[in-house]
């Protein structure tokens, strides 16, 4: 991994974070600063926790990319949710039956994938279909509110900080242990590196692959989990932003789209930058429309710039 390449990812991530945040001041004249920092770290949490396991499906190589992840969201949330039934002292239970959730569904993608031989873009999108269908049956148009101490949690804040915050930082934190320190980090960067060179050296490819679509499922259960209880219920498309939203973190963080390499810091300064950019377009009331445009714009320009630097001489 390059280290110097990282660092000036992550510098600049963090760089365009604090440019956005400016930017909105600028428009409410330095009014509600406290707050919009506070909005940015609660929302941005939920961006950075599916865009740390998007990260780790995109290292995999070209063609790794997790489309089932609004769908993961929505069906761990709600299915979580069902079990607590708003009763005290279920958290715990609403956990474990989210990150089960999780679970099913990265093997599920993994079998589609290794078992037919389904390119992951295709198998992870044919099968969102049915978690949200599940979703649906299982909601049936209910929308149950999480319990109190759940909702306090997930609203809360530790030293001025949202938990939620707190959450996806101690996630990026045992992310990047994983990635720099541990057997299985070496053996997904190598993978995505040269998947034929891994294999030859003895890296066990597909344990790696069946781990990563894992990992990436268990945080888009576990993102559901934490954004049903926060917003006091689950909503059939409360996923549905975190599609793009969870690709565009890792692009703009300065992972490599071809794989390969990662960045932990720049997916949590990218995370902030989006959240940020969201709030200054809807300063100027642009609709859905129009953020879907400029976050695709934003991702497009990044990837044409990457290409840049690597066909320079």
């Amino acid at each position: 991994m390059n280290l110097n390449m990282n660092v000036k990812s992550w510098l600049w991530a963090w760089l365009a974070a604090a440019l956005a945040f400016a930017a909105t001041l600028g428009l409410t004249s330095g009014r509600g600063a406290g707050e919009l920092a506070y909005a940015a770290m609660s929302f941005g949490a939920f961006a950075a926790i599916v865009g740390l396991g998007q990260m780790l499906v995109i290292t995999l190589g070209p063609g790794n990319v997790d489309l089932s992840i609004p769908a993961t969201m929505t069906l761990a949330g709600t299915l979580a949710l069902k079990v607590m039934g708003s009763d005290p002292g279920t958290a715990w239970l609403g956990l474990a039956v989210a990150l089960a959730t999780g679970l099913g569904v990265g093997l599920a993608n993994f079998a589609l994938i290794f078992l037919l031989r389904l390119p992951p873009i295709i198998a992870t999108l044919a099968a969102s279909l049915i978690y949200q269908s599940l979703a649906i049956w299982s909601n049936r148009g209910l929308r149950i509110k999480p319990p109190e101490g759940l909702a306090d949690f997930a609203t809360g804040r530790l030293l001025g900080v949202p938990n939620v915050a707190w959450v996806a930082l101690l996630l990026a934190v045992v992310t990047w242990v994983l990635l720099e320190r541990s057997v299985w980090g070496r053996w997904l960067l190598a993978s995505g590196q040269n998947l034929r060179a891994a294999r030859l050296a003895g890296v066990p490819v597909q344990a790696v692959r069946a781990a990563t679509y894992l990992a990436v499922a268990v945080f888009a259960a576990l993102a559901g989990y934490l954004l049903s209880s926060f917003s006091g219920g689950a909503a059939l498309n409360m996923g549905a932003e975190y599609l793009l939203m969870s690709i565009a973190v890792v692009v703009i963080g300065g992972s490599s789209i071809a794989g390969g390499n990662s960045n932990v810091p720049g997916v949590l300064g990218a995370a902030l930058f989006m959240f940020l950019v969201v709030s200054m377009l809807n300063s100027y009331g642009a609709g859905a429309g129009v953020r879907n445009v400029m976050t695709g714009a934003i991702i497009i320009a990044i990837v044409i710039a990457a290409s840049a630097r690597r066909t320079r001489p």
